[in-house]
């Protein structure tokens, strides 16, 4: 399915899957829309029922005004309503990763576990990176283009080509949306509340949000486990998907055991 109808609009979604264990819902970044989780999806899809949203503005979802996270986190939870999802697995890199947090704070109880990827609670130099990045948004495809070395260590030009298409066709203003939803994020306070089993997963390349933000993160929660993917950057689901899918898997199945 490209997008389904919810009570806060229309939504664009990816699902694989089925069967009875918990499903499994990813969650994008600013640069990117669902289409990103794909190897995620075809390795998850074969056990448990999985799933990647766009938020409101980005892909198949209907454009937002003046849309926040926590627009992006009801949104997302009005998504699992409306597919008949009480309670799932939510993994989100980046603003993914700030909307799951915005998510838990929503309704902690509809998050069975959070992964957390190159995100933080609040970025050091979150404004200079906003300020950067609404300065280039004029331009998509040169925003692209300069930005694909930071997000990828790896070389392949099939899949660095994705990376710049898919960032190139994302609206200029709701790109500024979800810009200012990551980057002056401060969720510090929301993140420390978290008592939901959380991963936390970063790139050892990672320059965008260095492994010292997910330090920090992994401090802020109780009991949270931190996993660093060597040779990854920004996006070490595409870099590294074998490792970064064995380490969610691991720790969903640990997760799945408890309840």
């Amino acid at each position: 399915m490209a997008s389904i109808e919810t009570t806060l609009g229309k939504i664009g979604t990816d699902e694989v899957g089925s069967g009875d264990r918990t499903p499994l819902v990813f969650l994008h970044g600013v640069g990117s829309d669902k289409s990103v989780w794909e190897p995620q999806l075809e390795h998850f899809g074969r056990t448990r029922r999985t799933l990647a949203f766009d938020y409101p503005g980005y892909g198949d979802s209907e454009f937002r005004d003046k849309a926040t996270r926590d627009d992006y986190a009801a949104a997302l939870l009005a998504a699992m309503t409306a597919l008949g999802i009480e309670e799932a697995h939510i993994c989100g890199l980046s603003l993914g990763g700030v909307v799951a947090i915005a998510m838990h704070a929503a309704a902690p109880d509809r998050c069975a576990s959070l992964t957390l990827a190159a995100t933080f609670a609040a970025h050091p130099q979150g404004q200079a990176i906003y300020d950067r990045s609404i300065a280039a948004s004029h331009d998509m495809h040169g925003l692209a283009e300069a930005r694909v070395g930071a997000l990828l260590v790896s070389e392949d030009v099939a899949l660095r080509s994705d990376v710049i298409e898919t960032m190139s066709a994302i609206d200029s203003e709701a790109y500024r949306l979800g810009a200012r939803a990551v980057w002056l994020a401060d969720q510090t306070e929301r993140a420390a509340a978290i008592r939901t089993p959380t991963l936390i997963l970063v790139g050892d390349q990672d320059s965008i949000t260095p492994p010292a933000l997910s330090e920090e993160l992994a401090a802020l929660i109780p009991n949270a486990q931190l996993c660093v993917i060597e040779g990854a950057s920004h996006l070490a689901n595409l870099d590294k998907p074998e490792e970064f899918n064995r380490a969610i898997e691991d720790f969903l199945s640990a997760v799945d055991q408890e309840v």
